[in-house]
């Protein structure tokens, strides 16, 4: 028999012990924080020692000088080169005859016509209550004395849109059947929807001048981009098992790209159009700055004199006028979505409706006709802007100064600068521009990878390279501020919205309307309120921002796994405890985007701002289009792209690339 001998059992302190190399590979955040530490440490010293705190004017790049020439060109040969006069001169004449035709068509079906043609044509696309609601609203706009305003804008949308469809929809094809192409127009669609309206609104009427045809233009760069991403994303999601049976059935690449993949991106599609309608419309007021006339124009005008009563009276129709397009366009995708008919009897569908449609609107267009009155009676109005202007005073009167306990809004404006804005503006100017770029490499790297921080670290150097780091930095301290605030309060109250259905439902209106009033409209009272200053351009950009947060928390809290909280609500978890520990990481994903969301929409609005004393990157935006400086505004312009990348990319997790070797 034979024995076996007993095994040595080594003690626990003799054990093979992971050496320091593998223990910091055991935490990728760790070995990330070490490496930047030691980058800092070597180069630091080094570039203080060679170049100062301060951008150096040797790594500064002036392009004032090419672009002034491009603008001297441009003006130069518009009237005689061959691309202005066989090109863009047929182009900018076929928007206006197209705008044209579509304003003396409505002028032609009159109020009575237009109005029982959309209420008509909402009920068969979308049911009784979104007809309802049509109805009103072209009601509203006429009671408003704002008829033929609506029907300019009107008019200049319908091109707009259809304009930015097609094009949205040729890039988005391209995109959606070619991975190279979609590469290639990723980072123009971002540039696209990210550069200010005002950066290209100069180049825009270098080239076509002032009139409709600049506005309609920018628009449509404005507008399109939504339709093309969402038309790649339908196509490119399309299913492969039925694009695969439809191959194995013969279908050549054109047969599958009608039969299967638009019908299959349908609702993607759909939503695209929905998109491009609400990017126009917020064009609106902008693109009155370049002699688009209409809504947007009245509003514009208001700013200058500081008249709320006559902005507010000119902005309803267009929060109206978006409501009606986005739940017309909505209801028809889902419907189309769900594969359910259209709303009304069997036998009022298909071309019967449509005829009737057009026999009703032409009878009523008729009989308005005959009446003589094809604009809206100026009997009938109802003067808005005194009202307005009178509550407006007395806000103005009680709250602007003088309120006891609390005080007034000129002095949390006048806090909120001395305490807020001044000192983040005073230390990212003071902190060294190597610093800078040290801090955002580390926050882009320790949430995504090394190509997230070479992004980040190169939109900020591009902007250094440009000149015009101190006031990037100004610019950056003032989305900083309001994005803090604006995640605070739309966390917060997405958070209760979850929570309460009652409370949602009472929010959805006041949200709609919060989110499609024109940006100009935020200015008027907030400067009435606030004075002049930085303070001013930051609540605009909380007020504009606001509605997009609050809306995406509560969808992202709204679609948590059920099982997961009644698993949580078994274990015996409080409220709050469901919240912090189940909810708020299950919504994660939700939660980032309604940050980079904040940032979109905080950036847009800051810059704005510089019309009302906000200084910085948007003050040389606006300089640039008024003065005609082609460098000054398309330089700031781009500049604001790069901080919005560089945020973008420090907000949002990148997920690492998995290689199937094992982790």
């Amino acid at each position: 028999m034979s024995i076996t001998p007993p095994i040595a059992v080594r003690p626990l302190s003799d054990a093979k012990r992971p050496g320091p190399l593998r223990a910091v590979r055991q935490f990728p955040a760790l070995s990330k924080l070490l490496l930047l530490v030691l980058a800092a440490a070597v180069l630091v010293p080094l570039l203080a020692t060679k170049y100062g705190a301060t951008w150096p004017s040797s790594l500064t790049v002036d392009v004032s000088g090419p672009l002034g020439k491009t603008s001297d060109w441009i003006i130069d040969n518009r009237d005689s080169h061959w691309l202005f006069v066989y090109f863009l001169g047929h182009l900018s004449n076929a928007v206006v005859i197209s705008v044209r035709a579509v304003y003396m068509l409505l002028l032609a079906l009159g109020w009575t016509g237009v109005t029982a043609g959309v209420t008509l044509i909402a009920w068969r696309v979308a049911g009784l209550r979104i007809a309802a609601i049509s109805l009103i609203s072209f009601l509203v706009s006429g009671l408003l004395g704002m008829w033929v305003p609506t029907m300019q804008t009107l008019a200049l949308m319908v091109v707009a849109v259809i304009f930015s469809v097609v094009v949205g929809a040729l890039l988005g094809l391209a995109g959606g059947l070619s991975e190279r192409l979609f590469r290639v127009l990723r980072p123009v669609l971002d540039t696209m929807q990210v550069l200010p309206a005002f950066a290209y609104l100069l180049p825009v009427v270098l080239v076509f001048g002032i009139g409709v045809p600049a506005a309609l233009l920018a628009t449509v760069i404005y507008a399109a981009p939504p339709m093309a991403r969402l038309t790649a994303l339908g196509l490119r999601g399309a299913d492969p098992g039925v694009l695969e049976a439809v191959s194995s059935l013969g279908a050549t690449g054109r047969q599958r790209l009608l039969t299967a993949r638009l019908p299959l991106a349908r609702k993607e599609l759909l939503l695209g159009v929905n998109q491009s309608i609400m990017m126009a419309l917020g064009m609106v007021v902008i693109a009155s700055m370049i002699g688009a006339a209409g809504l947007g124009d009245r509003v514009y005008q208001a700013l200058a004199s500081v008249d709320v009563g006559a902005a507010l009276a000119a902005a309803i129709p267009i929060v109206l006028l978006a409501i009606v397009m986005d739940r017309t366009t909505a209801a028809a995708g889902e419907r189309l979505g769900a594969g359910t008919s259209a709303p009304g009897p069997a036998w009022l569908r298909g071309w019967q409706a449509w005829t009737g449609i057009a026999v009703v609107t032409a009878v009523l267009a008729l009989a308005g006709r005959l009446s003589g009155s094809l604009v809206w009676p100026g009997a009938w109005a109802v003067d808005l802007a005194r009202p307005v202007n009178d509550f407006k005073e007395w806000m103005v009167d009680h709250l602007y100064s003088g309120v006891p306990v609390i005080g007034g809004t000129a002095d949390w404006a006048e806090h909120f600068t001395n305490w807020v804005l001044n000192p983040l503006r005073d230390g990212l100017t003071a902190l060294p521009w190597y610093g800078t770029l040290l801090i955002v490499a580390a926050l882009a790297w320790l949430i995504g990878t090394w190509r997230t921080a070479l992004t980040a670290v190169l939109a900020m150097a591009a902007i250094g390279v440009l000149g015009v780091w101190k006031p990037s930095m100004n610019t950056l301290s003032q989305v900083l501020a309001a994005l803090v605030v604006t995640l605070v309060l739309g966390f917060g109250v997405g958070i209760l919205a979850a929570g309460s259905k009652r409370l949602e439902a009472i929010l959805r209106p006041v949200l709609d309307v919060m989110q499609t009033m024109p940006q100009f409209v935020y200015l008027i009272p907030v400067v009435a309120l606030f004075a002049v200053g930085r303070a001013p351009a930051a609540a605009a950009a909380v007020v504009y921002a606001l509605p997009a947060v609050i809306r995406i928390t509560t969808q992202g809290l709204r679609q948590v796994d059920p099982g997961a909280m009644e698993a949580a609500r078994s274990l015996g978890a409080t409220r709050w405890q469901i919240l912090r520990q189940v909810q708020l990481p299950l919504a994660r994903p939700a939660l980032l985007l309604a940050v980079n969301q904040g940032v979109v929409l905080v950036l847009a609005v800051v810059i704005i701002g510089g019309l009302v004393g906000g200084g910085a990157l948007g003050y040389d935006v606006v300089t640039g289009l008024a003065t005609g400086d082609l460098a000054l505004g398309l330089v700031a312009g781009v500049a604001i792209v790069c901080l919005g990348l560089m945020l973008d990319r420090v907000t949002q997790p990148t997920e690492r690339r998995t290689t199937g070797k094992g982790v």
